[in-house]
């Protein structure tokens, strides 16, 4: 070997043109345990990737189809924290005999020409987002949408940005309000997917934004929206998704984030505490789940006195059954025969404008530092600077 042919040259002709010198396949080649791109192309720019994660949906308001997507959400240990022996025996044995049917008549409610309404209102975020990251910054930046259950996987999604060029990662939860059973389960999935890479991208995670200035101003005006519509009722309700207590005494801080985003929300629309009434909806089992309960509550109110119930779901960034369903149907039917005139639902952030431009300045800050995100970002010097390091490679290698 002479000193030519040595290091320094013998990577610069590897740089040169990978995919000739690995055309030749390993004796010993056997299928990888990783999951990468052919043929890397040196003279090609890399993108940010942004993630939206949401919890998911059935394909169809059908048992058939409710049932896998049951199957894999509440076999999700984040989600169930009991042994899973024995939870295995109870979801397969009586769960999934039971569930399914009710539940797809739920869905059967809300269901849209256009689909899932929880898939539709996120789709329309990402949209809205992608659109609204291409007028402010000039560097390319992909969005993409996940469900943690069912399709699009989070590991067909990040695999989808990795063959668009993303080099770097922003996972945003679909969840202002952190919990293991909602974004860490988002993170688990993350996990799994990234693990499956040969590359995998520079990786950032927005753990929650229960407190944000962006989120509470576009809750805020959504809800003094609705009362120069209608008018203002006589109690606002919050009402939060549940988690078991057991959770929160072992170190999760969902109920104190829900809390907060309660207080600071009550602040913004400057109303007392005793206009503002916080529950927890959506519980399962007979373990004590965080109190009041949302259907307990309802009832209370109505028998109160309390005519006109005005209900947001602060917990939820976009509409689904436990908003439509649950809340709009389900406990306005318990406040009306409990003695209350009318229950207001007021409809989740969704695609609103203002939404869509909080969650953009969250990324945005999130993404400090990496260049694609920079407002000063020059697509056309950074092509230039490739280019120019592929044909010092190309003449470097031309030497052997």
């Amino acid at each position: 070997m002479t000193r030519r042919d040595a290091p320094g040259a013998a990577v610069s002709s590897l740089v040169a043109d990978c995919t000739d010198t690995l055309a030749v396949p390993c004796p010993m080649q056997s299928k990888s345990n990783y999951t990468g791109l052919a043929g890397y192309r040196h003279d090609s720019l890399p993108a940010t990737g942004v993630l939206l994660v949401n919890l998911g949906t059935p394909e169809a308001p059908t048992a058939r189809a409710v049932r896998p997507y049951l199957a894999e959400f509440l076999g999700d240990p984040r989600v169930i924290e009991i042994p899973r022996w024995i939870w295995k025996l109870i979801l397969h044995g009586v769960i999934l005999r039971i569930r399914p049917r009710r539940s797809a008549e739920a869905y059967a409610r809300i269901w849209t020409d256009k689909g899932s309404p929880l898939r539709v209102f996120s789709e329309a975020v990402a949209s809205g987002m992608q659109s609204e990251l291409s007028q402010r910054r000039s560097g390319p930046i992909r969005v993409a949408l996940a469900m943690r259950y069912g399709r699009p996987s989070v590991l067909q999604s990040v695999a989808q940005l990795q063959r668009e060029g993303v080099r770097r990662l922003l996972v945003l939860p679909m969840y202002p309000q952190y919990s293991a059973t909602s974004t860490g389960a988002v993170l688990d999935a993350v996990a799994d997917a990234i693990k499956e890479l040969r590359w995998p991208p520079e990786l950032r995670i927005i753990n929650d934004y229960h407190d944000d200035t962006g989120y509470l101003d576009a809750l805020a005006a959504s809800v003094r929206s609705h009362w120069n519509k209608h008018g203002r009722g006589d109690r606002l309700l919050l009402s939060f998704h549940g988690i078991p207590e057991r959770y929160v005494r072992n170190g999760d801080p969902y109920f104190c984030q829900c809390q907060a985003t309660a207080r600071l929300l009550r602040e913004r629309l400057e109303l007392g505490p005793e206009d503002v009434t916080v529950s927890f909806q959506s519980r399962v089992g007979r373990e004590r789940w965080l109190h009041p309960y949302t259907d307990e509550t309802v009832r209370e109110l109505g028998r109160s006195g309390i005519g006109v119930l005005d209900v947001i779901s602060p917990g939820f960034a976009v509409d689904c059954l436990e908003t439509l369903e649950e809340v709009a149907m389900q406990n306005r039917d318990f406040f009306l025969e409990a003695g209350g005139r009318e229950l207001r639902y007021i409809p989740a952030l969704n695609d609103d404008a203002q939404h869509v431009q909080a969650l953009t300045d969250l990324v945005l800050r999130h993404t400090q530092g990496w260049p694609e995100c920079a407002p000063d970002y020059d697509g056309e010097a950074a092509a230039r600077r490739l280019t120019a390091a592929h044909e010092r490679a190309g003449k470097l290698g031309a030497h052997d």
